[in-house]
């Protein structure tokens, strides 16, 4: 199965329908020991080491967000699966985390203010990257980062967002831009994979 957001809603998935098996595979449910404690370690060294707020756009069944939240931080979940928000609210019972179902490129979030912006595989699939990166700047609190997880996938029809061009779209956005490779860390997905894979964190 393809991860939630390498086939975006406009590539016409139902991922209600899809909800119920999404977390199968390995870097979806983070079930596997070795799978979940690689993607700690990749999130706790991309956010704050101080408590702060994160809203987590296109959060599926909020894998990600119950990592961050059992790293003491607060989390506001956004998907429009209705289905994926029933199924994180339900992984992070009890926990400091709320979610809401809406639109990731226009969270329904109001006037509140974050101190990080976390998407995975969600920005390549909007008709208007750039202008979503904008707006979830207007998101951030001063000194608020951006931890945006992308790729390309695929040998014959490739989908995705180049490293290279998202680079380019947060240079109005965004002042210091780290990006970090992951296609080389098999645990990450769960098997060797030899696509592009990487996270980028944009201070703003």
């Amino acid at each position: 199965m393809a991860n939630h957001r390498e086939f975006g809603a406009d590539a016409g998935m139902d991922w209600d329908a899809e909800a119920a098996s999404f977390d199968n595979e390995p870097d979806h449910g983070l079930r596997d020991p070795e799978v979940r404690a690689a993607w700690a370690d990749r999130l706790r060294s991309w956010l704050p080491h101080r408590a702060c707020d994160i809203l987590d756009l296109g959060c599926g069944t909020g894998s990600l967000s119950l990592l961050a939240a059992e790293q003491g931080h607060h989390v506001t979940g956004v998907d429009s699966s209705p289905a994926m928000v029933d199924l994180a609210r339900a992984k992070l019972a009890g926990r400091d985390a709320a979610f809401l179902v809406g639109d990731a490129a226009m969270p329904p979030v109001g006037e509140q203010r974050f101190d990080v912006v976390l998407v995975r595989h969600v920005l390549w699939a909007l008709p208007d990257p750039g202008r979503a990166l904008r707006h979830w700047r207007e998101l951030l609190r001063p000194g608020g980062r951006l931890v945006l997880i992308e790729g390309v996938w695929g040998a014959v029809a490739p989908v995705g967002i180049p490293a290279e061009r998202l680079t380019a779209l947060l240079e109005p956005v965004a002042g210091q831009v780290r990006v970090e490779r992951l296609s080389g860390d098999a645990v990450l997905w769960g098997r060797a994979v030899d696509d592009e894979r990487y996270a980028v964190v944009a201070a703003v």
